[in-house]
Formats: C-alpha cells, sequence, structure tokens
C-alpha cells in the first residue's frame, strides 16, 4: 500500500509540473492524484467494478479540488487535471492499441472497450462532482 500512495502522489505531482500548476500547489496535486487513487485501489481489492471505482475515485478527486480551490484560492482545475492523472488507463488503452495493429481483435475489442468506459466514468464523476457544486452553491431566492 506505501508503494501506491508513493507512486500515485509523485504521478501526480510530476503530472503538475508538467502541465505549469504554481509551485506551492504542486504537494496539493500530489496528495489529491494520491487520494482519488487509494480509494479507486481499496475499491477495486474489494471487488468493485473498476468502472464503478473510477467514478466514485473521480468524484472525490474533484470535491477536493474543489475544496482546494476555495481555501487555496486556485482553480479547480489546477488540482482536479494532476489528480485524475493516476485513473487513465493509459496501459490499457496502448495495450488495445498494439492488438489492433497485430489483428488480433478478439483481444481488441474487449480492452478498448473497458478504455473507453473508464475513460467515461472519469468525466461522468467529473461532471457529477461539478453538478452537486452548482446545487450546494445555489443561490436561495
Amino acid at each position: 500500500m506505501l508503494e501506491q500512495l508513493v507512486t500515485s502522489f509523485i504521478a501526480s505531482a510530476a503530472f503538475g509540473i508538467i502541465f505549469n500548476a504554481p509551485k506551492n500547489s504542486l504537494l496539493k496535486c500530489g496528495f489529491v492524484g494520491m487520494v482519488g487513487w487509494v480509494l479507486y485501489y481499496y475499491l477495486v481489492e474489494m471487488n468493485m467494478d473498476y468502472v464503478f471505482a473510477t467514478v466514485l475515485a473521480s468524484l472525490l478527486i474533484a470535491l477536493i479540488s474543489h475544496l482546494f480551490a476555495k481555501l487555496y484560492r486556485t482553480p479547480m482545475i489546477i488540482f482536479s487535471v494532476a489528480g485524475i492523472i493516476p485513473l487513465v488507463p493509459g496501459g490499457l488503452a496502448y495495450d488495445a492499441m498494439r492488438n489492433f495493429v497485430e489483428n488480433d481483435y478478439s483481444q481488441a475489442l474487449p480492452l478498448a472497450a473497458r478504455a473507453f468506459m473508464i475513460s467515461g466514468a472519469i468525466a461522468i464523476g467529473l461532471v457529477f462532482s461539478e453538478v452537486l457544486n452548482q446545487i450546494i452553491r445555489k443561490p436561495k431566492i
């Protein structure tokens, strides 16, 4: 578990550097990615479906990003983009594409479908968080 914590933190903070996040927010970016990945890892270890675990983890990432954006007066996207990086199914998409190139469609299609579903789950979690934020911040008339 310690290995999961450290690598997800480093990956998120490193992408914060790549995306030119402010230096004082890099540790926070790493923290957001680490928390999201730990939730995802825990849910998958508890035999939850990968897609639903991704939705919940990306929702948590977006909620923490909203909180950090308010606390540190920084745009939310700085935390959410760097924090979502550990959840991106890059290796899965690579394997799918490699199988397509090798004409092994029976292996490629399930991998590609899973990569697309996980990518969609990330988007759904981020959008759902924004909807929750808008409902909470809605002015009472």
